[in-house]
């Protein structure tokens, strides 16, 4: 078993007081890491090589909960994300979106959440209850777009979070945050389906698990809502180490290169220095990198449906 190691963010590397930071997303081919502001409907990308007075902002007419890039596109140009009803590509040069397809029904009374692509190009991502529809119910599902068309994978979810795949794709991890646990399946790749479902980790502390990302080695940096850590955890569902961050909201994690991104979101009862660096974006670098992001296909080459 690996040694227990502990890391600690002391400073932010960007403060934009997000209400809701989220979907961290290394740009490779521009070297520059993007993240959502869900609540404020924006989305951020930062420059690596020039630092936080690169930062631009797209400021979007409903929530962007999550985004991936798309094959054979240049991500400066286009990109895909989540938005309330589904999917759409977004033009970073005019913000403009144009939908794909959609999650389910357009509910008005759910908005997607957080996703990911598969190793044959597909988007997962979550649906929840959005903000202002009172109590989250059990109403949300995991959906997987193929091309322009989505099929509900599960359903009866309440907060559907992070959605991952092991590096020989064989394996699918997926969060529900309210019942805290870390699943893991089989992956089929020939027809991107999951089966034999379990239970990796539960969480047993006063916070909840959000989002999460994956090491080379197979461990997942798992950030925990409410605790102001994040968790490293390795392929037998066993806590090997932890980040400590200075504000209690932490949301979810990115590599890019060895450095750790974290994103965290507003914390409005927590310590002076909580709520001081609440929403901000984090780096630490813990010595390890990440597994890449696999590219969204417009039109795969295969069917599953």
């Amino acid at each position: 078993m690996s040694e227990f190691r502990q890391w600690h963010a002391k400073e932010p590397f960007l403060n934009i007081h997000c209400l809701l930071g989220e979907g961290p997303y290394y740009e490779k081919a521009t070297h520059s890491l993007r993240f959502v502001d869900i609540v404020k409907k924006q989305l951020h990308t930062v420059s690596l090589a020039h630092g936080p007075g690169s930062l631009v902002s797209i400021q979007l007419n409903e929530a962007v909960c999550a985004t991936a890039d798309i094959e054979n596109e240049d991500p400066a140009e286009k990109i895909l994300v989540a938005l309330k009803y589904g999917i759409a590509v977004l033009n970073r040069q005019t913000a403009n979106y144009e939908y794909l397809g959609l999650s389910g029904s357009k509910d008005p009374r759910v908005r997607s959440n957080d996703g990911a692509v598969d190793p044959n190009g597909n988007f997962w991502v979550g649906t929840m209850t959005d903000f202002g529809m009172g109590e989250f119910r059990a109403e949300g599902s995991l959906f997987r777009h193929h091309g322009t068309s989505a099929q509900r994978m599960l359903s009866g979810l309440t907060i559907p979070n992070s959605v991952r795949w092991s590096a020989d794709g064989k394996t699918m991890y997926f969060t529900h945050t309210t019942t805290r646990q870390i699943c893991a399946f089989d992956f089929s790749t020939l027809e991107s389906s999951i089966s034999n479902q379990r239970v990796l980790y539960h969480h047993k502390g006063p916070g909840v698990p959000d989002g999460f990302c994956l090491d080379v080695k197979g461990n997942i940096w798992h950030a925990i809502y409410g605790e102001g850590r994040v968790l490293r955890i390795n392929p037998g569902g066993v806590v090997t180490g932890e980040i400590k961050v200075p504000t209690n909201n932490v949301t979810s994690v990115e590599f890019a290169g060895t450095s750790l991104f974290i994103t965290t979101a507003e914390d409005i009862e927590g310590s002076s220095r909580s709520k001081d660096l609440s929403g901000a974006l984090f780096q630490v670098d813990v010595g390890i990198c990440g597994l890449g992001h696999h590219l969204f296909k417009m039109k795969p080459s295969n069917s599953h449906d």
